[in-house]
């Protein structure tokens, strides 16, 4: 599983996104740091137990759980009524407040194709609830490497997100933290939504190399629909 990207900024990028997409390209590894408490105050130490990851299981197959704020699943959207959910998102810190990532090729085709449209944002679905509302992207970006040859390297997007209520989402929800140059070795608990089951799936497992740029995580269960999912 293709799980870290390097980025490069280009010279549209949004004013917010300068501390994440830097100025030259970098590597990037998709882990996230414990998430900041927002309103919602939904931590996963709640969701795992007093001991938190260094003491959870171990386990080369997903299950099915409760899902977490934070992490949601991107929806299609015509006509103001929902498709399918196609991809996993997570909410992670920026100055804006205002910021998912995902896969770019959940939001953008590649070489030769586009942004899509019509997309929406639920965190924290399952079996058809939308406890935190459903957010509409203001914007989206990818590095200009995967728009111009869909290369799997940079395989990483972000969505901007317009406020909801008056509130943006970091505010309601808290954020994670993405880890920069983190290593190929970690033990991670990662969750997604896959397209064929309407509740997220979380497994926990050590990280290796896949290759100069990727690192490979093994999990039974992560089906379509799970890519960029979040990371503990």
């Amino acid at each position: 599983m293709r799980l870290a990207a390097r980025l490069a900024a280009s010279g549209r990028t949004h004013g917010r996104l300068i501390s994440i997409l830097a100025a030259v390209a970098v590597f990037v590894t998709l882990s996230l740091a414990p998430a900041r408490s927002g309103a919602a105050g939904d931590t996963w130490p709640a969701r795992l137990g007093a001991g938190g990851i260094g003491v959870a299981r171990v386990s080369s197959n997903g299950q099915s759980f409760d899902g977490i704020a934070t992490v949601g699943a991107l929806f299609g959207e015509s006509s103001g009524k929902l498709g399918s959910h196609f991809c996993t998102a997570s909410v992670v810190a920026s100055p804006g407040r205002d910021l998912l990532v995902t896969a770019a090729h959940c939001i953008h085709s590649g070489k030769g194709g586009g942004y899509k449209s019509d997309i929406v944002f639920i965190p924290g679905y399952q079996d058809g609830a939308t406890p935190f509302g459903v957010w509409t992207p203001r914007r989206l970006l990818v590095a200009p490497q995967w728009a111009a040859s869909s290369d799997p390297d940079f395989d990483v997007g972000f969505v901007v997100l317009q406020p909801l209520d008056g509130k943006n989402i970091e505010e309601v929800l808290g954020a994670n933290q993405i880890g920069f140059d983190a290593g190929f070795d970690h033990l991670v608990r990662v969750t997604g939504y896959p397209a064929s089951a309407d509740a997220p799936v979380t497994c926990m497992n050590r990280t290796s190399q896949q290759s100069a740029r990727q690192v490979r995580f093994e999990c039974g269960g992560f089906f379509g629909g799970t890519r960029r999912l979040m990371w503990r």
